[in-house]
C-alpha cells in the first residue's frame, strides 16, 4: 500500500487526526414544511412498505405518510422517484457522545473505574454532541438514541440518557431517562465473584433506596435530607438516584444473557411490583420467550450474537430475536457500541430478514425487522408519541434512501431531524475529500 493510501486508511478509522469544523452548510433542502412524494414509503410500525406513496410534513411534525397523500398546494415537494422513505433510526443502546476514541481514555467518559458513585452517575452531563461518531452515525439514518453508561467498578453503571443527533442540536431529549445494572457473569466479578453476591447486592440496593424514600420529609423541602442508616451500603446520592427505579418512574434495564439469570430478574417483580424492567442482551432469551411475553418484559438484543462465547451464552442462536418476537416479546435490536456501531443497525436488520429464508431459522419480516430500529426502540425509552415511526403527529425524522435501507449498498440521500435538514458530512468524510486528490501541499509534511 502506498503511502499515501495508508495515511487516508489510518485518518479515515480513527477519525481524531484533525479538528472537525465547527460547522457545515446544510443541504439545499425544504425545512419544516414539505412532502415527498413518489417514494416506497416505510412508516415504521412494522407494515409492509408502501410503493409509489408520500409523506407531508408540516411545522416539523408528520401530517400524513402512505398510499393515496393528498400534498397541500404551496408547500415544496421532493420528487422521491426511486427513493425509500422511513422514520430516523433509532438505537437504544449507545456510547455516542461519550467518547471520540475508545481508546484513548482523556477522551472516554463511558465508565467511571475508580468512582466513589454508582448508580448516581448521570451521562447527560458528559455527552458531547460534537463527538466525531455522532455525525458518522447521523450520516448513516441514526436520528436519535439511547445512551448508556458502562458499568466499571460496581453492577450498577448509572442513569442513561436520550439524544437527538441533531447537527445544531440540541442534542439531549431526556436526561436520567433510565438505569442500568449488570448482572450475569459480568455482574458476578464485578459483585465479588458470584451471581449471589450480585443478586444480593441488587436487592439490598433496591430496599436501601425504597426505606430512603418512604423517609424522604413530605411538603416541608426546607427539611434537610435524611441520613443513610449506618450499616447502609450505598451512598445517599446513589440511593436517591434508585428511588425512581423501585417506585417506577424510571426503567431499568438490566444486562444478562443466561435464561436462568433471565428468570432471576423476572423474579424481582415480586418484590418490587413498580419495577419497569427492559432485559439487556438475552442471548439465551429464546429459551425463557413465553415467561418474557408473559410478564410484558422488553428486550434489547444482538442481531449477531449467535456463538457460545462464554458459559452464559452456550444457547445463542441467531435466530433468537425472531424466536423472541414470534412468543410475543418486544424485542429491539441494542448494543450498538465498538465494533458494532450504531450505523450498522441497517445492516443488522437486514440480516435477520435474510435469515427468515434460511430453512430451520428464524428471522424477521421487512416490517418487523425496521420496526425493530425504528418505533419499538422508541417505544421501550417511552419515547413512541415523540419520534420513530411516520406516524401523524410524531416528530419528522425523516430519511430519503436510494434503496431499499436494509440492504447494505444503500445510503440515505436527505436526512431530516424535527424536519430540519441535516448536512451528510463527518468528519471522516471530509478528511475523505482532503487526502482522495491531494493537492501540493496537502499532505502532513512527513508524507509529502
Amino acid at each position: 500500500m502506498k503511502r499515501t493510501s495508508l495515511l487516508l486508511a489510518v485518518l479515515l478509522l480513527s477519525g481524531t487526526t484533525l479538528p472537525a469544523h465547527a460547522t457545515e452548510a446544510p443541504p439545499a433542502l425544504p425545512s419544516g414544511d414539505f412532502a415527498v412524494t413518489n417514494a416506497t414509503i416505510a412508516i415504521g410500525d412494522g407494515s409492509a412498505p408502501i410503493e409509489g406513496g408520500a409523506v407531508v410534513v408540516r411545522g416539523g411534525k408528520i401530517v400524513a405518510a402512505g398510499k393515496n397523500v393528498a400534498v397541500p398546494s404551496g408547500i415544496p415537494v421532493i420528487d422521491g422517484t426511486g427513493k425509500w422513505v422511513t422514520p430516523g433510526l433509532v438505537t437504544a443502546m449507545t456510547d455516542l457522545g461519550l467518547l471520540d476514541v475508545s481508546g484513548v481514555d482523556e477522551s472516554n467518559d463511558s465508565s467511571a473505574a475508580t468512582a466513589r458513585f454508582s448508580a448516581g452517575l448521570d451521562v447527560s452531563l458528559a455527552i458531547d454532541p460534537d463527538a466525531p461518531p455522532v455525525a458518522v452515525s447521523r450520516m448513516a439514518g441514526i436520528t436519535r438514541a439511547g445512551v448508556a453508561p458502562a458499568a466499571a467498578n460496581a453492577i450498577f453503571a448509572g442513569q442513561g440518557a436520550v439524544i437527538d443527533l441533531a447537527q445544531d442540536g440540541p442534542g439531549l431529549v431526556q436526561p436520567r431517562a433510565f438505569q442500568l445494572v449488570e448482572l450475569g457473569e459480568r455482574g458476578a466479578d464485578l459483585a465479588g465473584g458470584s451471581r449471589v453476591a450480585a443478586q444480593a447486592l441488587l436487592r439490598n440496593a433496591l430496599r436501601e433506596a425504597r426505606d430512603l424514600a418512604q423517609r424522604k420529609p413530605g411538603k416541608d423541602t426546607s427539611a434537610p435530607p435524611p441520613a443513610q442508616p449506618s450499616d447502609a451500603l450505598l451512598t445517599r446520592a446513589d440511593a436517591a438516584a434508585l428511588i425512581p427505579v423501585v417506585t417506577g418512574r424510571q426503567p431499568l434495564y438490566v444486562h444478562v444473557e443466561r435464561a436462568a439469570d433471565i428468570r432471576g430478574v423476572l423474579a424481582l417483580g415480586r418484590e418490587f411490583p413498580a419495577l419497569r424492567l427492559v432485559i439487556v442482551g438475552a442471548g439465551e432469551g429464546w429459551r425463557v420467550a413465553s415467561e418474557l411475553a408473559a410478564a410484558k418484559v422488553p428486550v434489547l438484543a444482538s442481531a449477531l450474537a449467535d456463538l457460545p462465547g462464554s458459559f452464559e451464552t452456550l444457547a445463542a442462536t441467531q435466530s433468537n430475536i425472531g424466536r423472541m418476537t414470534a412468543a410475543g416479546v418486544k424485542v429491539a435490536l441494542g448494543g450498538f457500541y465498538d465494533l458494532d456501531q450504531p450505523r450498522y443497525a441497517p445492516q443488522f436488520a437486514g440480516n435477520l430478514v435474510g435469515l427468515s429464508r434460511v430453512p430451520g431459522a428464524t428471522g424477521l419480516s421487512w416490517g418487523q425487522a425496521l420496526a425493530a430500529i425504528t418505533s419499538i426502540p422508541a417505544d421501550i425509552m417511552g419515547e413512541s408519541a415523540v419520534f420513530g415511526s411516520l406516524k401523524p403527529g410524531l416528530s419528522a425524522d425523516v430519511v430519503l434512501w436510494d434503496g431499499d435501507p436494509l440492504d447494505v449498498s444503500s445510503a440515505p440521500v436527505s436526512i431530516f431531524i424535527d424536519g430540519k435538514p441535516q448536512a451528510l458530512v463527518s468528519h471522516q468524510s471530509r478528511l475523505r475529500q482532503r487526502y482522495r486528490h491531494p493537492g501540493a501541499g496537502g499532505l502532513p509534511k512527513a508524507y509529502e
